[in-house]
């Protein structure tokens, strides 16, 4: 049945489905479906210059066509963004809660002793490590491994 649609749509087969993945990539993030809308592109545009009926152009060449290119444009565009920095988010540690605390100030909850207490920031308290430290104490965070933050006191 997909067969004989794919057939009977000829080279538009292929610009459908390209714009087809064009479109999902304007709903999925990153950039991975565009290279593969490219690819399908390229396929209908070298189907429409060879033409549906030449022996060498079937369906299946023009499927192992569209899997090479789709895979080489894949690296070739992920290597042009990289060079270019366009992969690069805003918000690096949008997802890394330990890493935005950095800098911030916190009051012990907890001694620190023998190098591990609790630290209160904001509405959540954080297992902390750092120099022994008397309860109430503030410090600030200076780094965050995993879900331990670590702290220094605060001179201020």
């Amino acid at each position: 049945m997909i067969q004989s649609f794919v057939v009977a749509m000829g080279i538009w087969s292929w610009w459908i489905f390209g714009a087809i993945l064009i479109g999902i990539e304007v709903f999925a993030p990153g950039s991975f479906f565009l290279w593969f809308g490219l690819a399908a592109f390229v396929v209908g545009l070298v189907t429409m210059i060879v033409g549906t009926e030449n022996a060498i152009w079937v369906w299946q060449a023009q499927v192992i066509a569209f899997v090479v290119l789709a895979l080489a444009f894949a690296v070739i565009g992920r290597s042009f963004m990289n060079k270019r920095g366009w992969d690069k988010s805003e918000q690096p540690n949008l997802n890394n809660r330990g890493a935005q605390l950095i800098g911030r100030h916190a009051i012990l909850t907890q001694p620190i002793s023998q190098g591990h207490g609790r630290a209160k920031i904001g509405d959540s308290t954080w297992r902390v490590a750092g120099p022994d430290m008397p309860e109430g104490s503030k410090v600030v965070v200076v780094s965050a491994q995993s879900s331990t933050l670590t702290v220094e006191a605060f001179e201020g």
